[in-house]
């Protein structure tokens, strides 16, 4: 299996691959189910279309005219823009997520179990042409360390994924999309502000004091104070304070987060894959923490 993954390239027995996920999972319009099916691939174009200011994706045919999915298929096969490539792949299995995992999708005995097999198939697939993608939560994420992102980014994503932390969930999501977009000062705000977020969520749900308007710094100090992590480990994790004060506020706050003068600063994307994996392995820390909080 690879283990460098590359991410502006889509190989094309890869895309073939995901066309045909989509074809089991979504369907092939044919009677009895032509107009559902369909109808899905017509809001995945549509939603395109808009985005990229068309009236048909290319290619456009010159004679004649194609059905959705076929428009679809063509547009996904033939683009050269693996960012266009990475939108396809997003906004259809968001459609396979949400509505073909719904019950009875097209008389199917159980279309949640299928939904899942087959984004559990592009991820394989994603994976094993070495292509740094992975769809997780709704999103193409950007996959830079495969131990990383099992062990910090994935349960960072499966923890927050719940009310409490809401809009720290949110943030973290944006702040891989920006970076996905080559948008590397708008991805280090964004780790910043979940991670305040996150630990805002946690005083809520545990009613302890603070200000709303409390930077990273402050927050930290509410959950010191109020034993999240216990005395007897302060010791031995003596630099935990310093990592989770210095580390995510600080890279933001001189880098993204103020004013950068006459010369523009510019932040390098390694720099920002490092922040994103701090980010989450601080968020998966806190928030483990305060679940075995008594």
């Amino acid at each position: 299996m690879p283990d460098v993954y590359v991410y502006d390239s889509m190989p094309a027995p890869l895309r073939v691959q995901i066309v045909q996920i989509l074809r089991d999972v979504i369907g092939v319009p044919e009677y009895p189910h032509e107009e559902t099916i369909e109808q899905l691939y017509r809001i995945i174009v549509e939603v395109l279309r808009r985005e990229y200011g068309e009236f048909k994706l290319p290619p456009v045919p010159k004679y004649g005219d194609r059905t959705y999915d076929r428009e679809l298929t063509d547009f996904f096969l033939n683009t050269t823009d693996v960012e266009r490539a990475v939108d396809v792949v997003e906004i259809s299995f968001r459609v396979v997520d949400n509505v073909t995992s719904r019950p009875n999708y097209i008389g199917r005995r159980d279309p949640a179990k299928m939904a899942k097999q087959a984004i559990e198939e592009l991820n394989t697939r994603f994976k094993e042409h070495g292509v740094g993608y992975q769809f997780v939560d709704g999103d193409v994420i950007r996959v830079d360390s495969e131990l990383i992102h099992a062990e910090a980014v994935k349960p960072a994503l499966r923890l927050l994924n719940t009310k409490n932390y809401k809009g720290a969930h949110e943030e973290f999501l944006k702040a891989y999309e920006h970076y996905r977009h080559g948008n590397i000062k708008e991805a280090l705000n964004e780790c910043l502000k979940s991670f305040e977020s996150a630990m805002k969520s946690i005083c809520d749900k545990r009613k302890w004091t603070y200000d709303p308007n409390d930077t990273a710094k402050k927050l930290i100090e509410v959950l010191y104070s109020n034993g999240l992590i216990p005395q007897f480990w302060q010791g031995q994790l003596g630099s935990l304070r310093s990592l989770l004060e210095s580390s995510i506020p600080t890279g933001r706050n001189r880098m993204a987060g103020h004013g950068q003068g006459a010369t523009p600063t510019e932040v390098p994307a390694h720099f920002a894959a490092y922040m994103l994996h701090m980010t989450a392995s601080t968020l998966v820390f806190l928030t483990t923490a305060e679940a075995e909080m008594p």
